[in-house]
């Protein structure tokens, strides 16, 4: 029983936090006594797609086959690092998950990570964690050491160790994100330029990865490597290799979305700044000449 709680502890994280976004969204309806926003309700669809995400990649058919194809896990990978977290980090949810809670228990547990001494640590690493290079280093670093194969076959003999990859894929990830992604009351520390190059050089990282899994000359997942039968009947280095053409491909769509709709605003941003600067040195020319 207690394996199978551990397991199933992602899927109930997301069936609390999707009670608590609908009852906090409720407050503020009542509150205000009007219907939301469209970008109310547009963040509310995204949160809640990223919630359905997760839900697809942790139960049913995918996890059930991740166990027999390591390129399905890698799916299940790709959908929690780059669908389901920028998803969450653009519904912006934390204070309609927040407000539900008994106020007693907002202020005491506010109260002691502010002030508390055992709280310290904490708030270092919170601190470190919501700037830029913290979070990008904790995301790849994360990323990395889940794919070593002795983690990774520890991640799929051990259902604890599994549930903790996937927990610190989805923190890490919004982490990540929110460097980029304006996520209320949280915002985005990069200037519009820095945050291409920042996700460039965090898909870097994964595109390496990806190519040494393409490109081994041999199975390095011992799990999937020892396994006697494989749907589809494919050999273990096809299934790695499928596994690393998944982390290449799908795996790198959300990034290269975000880097061309960045570059777009960059230069639209740079192209409006040239044109008010040139016409407000037309106007002072003019000006000077009357």
């Amino acid at each position: 029983m207690f394996p199978s709680l551990i397991a199933d502890l992602p899927l109930l994280l997301v069936a609390i936090a999707a009670v608590l976004h609908i009852l906090g969204e409720r407050q503020v309806a009542r509150m205000r006594r009007k219907p939301r926003g469209r970008q109310a309700r547009l963040r509310a669809a995204c949160f809640y797609a990223g919630l359905l995400t997760i839900v697809v990649a942790l139960a049913g058919p995918v996890d059930a086959d991740a166990a027999k194809l390591f390129w399905v896990h890698m799916v299940q990978h790709v959908m929690l690092l780059t669908v389901a977290a920028p998803l969450i980090t653009l519904g912006a949810p934390w204070m309609s998950i927040w407000r539900p809670l008994p106020l007693g228990f907002r202020r005491g547990a506010a109260r002691a990570i502010a002030r508390d001494s055992w709280a310290a640590p904490l708030r270092a690493a919170g601190r470190w964690l919501s700037r830029p290079l913290g979070a990008w280093l904790a995301f790849n670093v994360n990323l990395v050491m889940w794919h070593i194969p002795v983690m990774y076959d520890l991640t799929l003999r051990h259902l604890a160790v599994h549930a903790l990859e996937h927990t610190t894929f989805l923190l890490f990830g919004i982490l990540l994100w929110c460097q980029v992604i304006d996520s209320p009351p949280l915002h985005a520390r990069l200037r519009q330029d820095l945050r291409v190059y920042y996700m460039v050089a965090t898909g870097v990282v994964s595109w390496v990865l990806s190519l040494v899994l393409a490109f081994a000359p041999s199975p390095l997942i011992p799990v999937y490597a020892h396994l006697a039968d494989r749907p589809g009947g494919i050999s273990a280095l096809a299934d790695q290799q499928i596994a690393g053409g998944v982390m290449l491909g799908p795996g790198s769509v959300s990034i290269t979305l975000f880097v061309f709709i960045g570059l777009y605003r960059w230069l639209g941003s740079e192209g409006g700044d040239a044109t008010s600067a040139g016409l407000r040195r037309r106007s002072a020319t003019g000006g000077a000449r009357t």
